[in-house]
């Protein structure tokens, strides 16, 4: 992940998201703690998205994670010293039990934002319960910038209609409202129209999910590296004057892309503001990316360096947390820049970039590979070694 962070921008007060206003993420040691953890609360979901992870279905899986399972995950999560974490799906409204999930999240001292499908679920009521059980935030996706487009994409007539109405129905209840799109190669025309009605909808954060072939979505409907390469720069120039913060999920070279956009107008070498990023005086977080500074939990206790990578490090059932975190060969081999092959391996940015480990997989089989919708080529290593 690029450019997530944890202050609400002048965001209208709400008490529980102003008990973490000033938490830091650089206190975090990625070797030790995520940042960030997603749980999949369930896979049940009502709409049939074309690029859906998780290739819900409407039925909940009778293996779920129980409240009481839920509650003593929490206490472990807490335990690593992380404090957000986004409740997702599927649906997470399908379960009845959802607002006690978000007490006791918040009880245990976490930050929890949610991710809610667009259905009948989803109301002004439901929302002001979530927020009285202690949610700070909401996110929505949006993956057209017309009804025609984002209906298609998300399977369901009036899908767009619906997520206009219910992101006005977030801010009225005083949540942080965030916007979620994936970018593929039927929507890539829209970005902008889609980053202008996200200024209009007064969100936080938009968050531009860069497609990974993985349930339900399909190698075909990914975009180019160049197109790829086109967008991050489109993103960087928001970013400079939008009215919310920009955050990328498997796409950690837009690291790279904005050190060298930044480089170039302020006139310096991108090697020089590359050590200042590595030194913790840059603009990122030092380098979150899938099983760095990150984890997602399944919605039957599965723990996974990232939601769209596979394969699995143990579960919470029987397997610490923290020793699944910190320990596990998958996690720290993936925290590893040094173990990167291809361009990847070779890359100068490597070290705040790392590329997307769960597209790399998808693509070769290899996590360790490189990241193949990046278009940065560096320097081939010469026979002593070097680059």
């Amino acid at each position: 992940m690029a450019e997530i962070a944890p202050d609400n921008g002048g965001a209208p007060y709400h008490p529980n998201r102003a008990k973490w206003r000033r938490y830091e993420v650089r206190t975090l040691d990625y070797e030790r703690a995520p940042f960030l953890v997603i749980w999949e609360v369930t896979r049940a979901c009502d709409l049939a998205c074309v690029h859906c992870r998780a290739s819900a279905l409407p039925r909940r899986d009778p293996d779920e994670l129980s409240l009481d399972e839920a509650r003593r995950l929490f206490g472990r999560i807490r335990a690593l010293g992380t404090r957000l974490l986004v409740l997702t799906g599927g649906d997470p409204l399908k379960r009845p039990d959802i607002y006690a999930l978000i007490e006791a999240a918040s009880k245990a001292g976490l930050d929890p934002s949610l991710s809610p499908s667009v259905t009948p679920l989803l109301t002004e009521e439901s929302l002001r319960r979530a927020r009285d059980a202690g949610l700070s935030a909401v996110s929505l996706s949006l993956d057209g910038a017309k009804d025609t487009s984002h209906d298609t994409f998300r399977g369901v007539s009036g899908s767009f209609a619906r997520t206009l109405e219910m992101a006005e129905a977030v801010r009225r209840a005083g949540l942080d409202l965030r916007i979620n799109t994936t970018v593929t190669s039927s929507n890539l025309h829209e970005m902008e129209a889609i980053a202008r009605l996200t200024a209009r909808m007064a969100a936080r954060i938009w968050s531009v999910f860069f497609l990974v072939p993985t349930g339900r979505a399909q190698a075909s409907q990914q975009i180019t590296s160049r197109q790829c390469e086109d967008l991050m720069l489109c993103l960087y120039r928001h970013s400079c004057e939008a009215p919310f913060r920009i955050k990328t999920t498997e796409a950690p070279h837009y690291r790279r892309v904005v050190l060298e956009a930044m480089a170039a107008e302020a006139g310096h070498p991108v090697e020089e503001i590359l050590r200042a990023t590595r030194s913790g005086r840059g603009r990122f977080m030092p380098g979150i990316n899938d099983a760095r500074g990150f984890a997602f939990i399944s919605h039957t206790g599965e723990v996974y360096p990232s939601g769209f990578f596979p394969l699995a490090a143990g579960n919470v059932r029987d397997t610490s947390l923290e020793l699944m975190y910190r320990d596990s060969v998958l996690f720290r081999d993936l925290r590893e820049p040094e173990r990167l092959k291809g361009r990847c391996g070779r890359c100068p940015f490597r070290s705040v970039c790392g590329g997307s480990r769960a597209r790399a997989f998808a693509a070769s089989g290899d996590p360790l590979g490189e990241d193949p919708l990046c278009a940065y080529e560096p320097a081939p290593v010469s026979a002593s070694g070097a680059a």
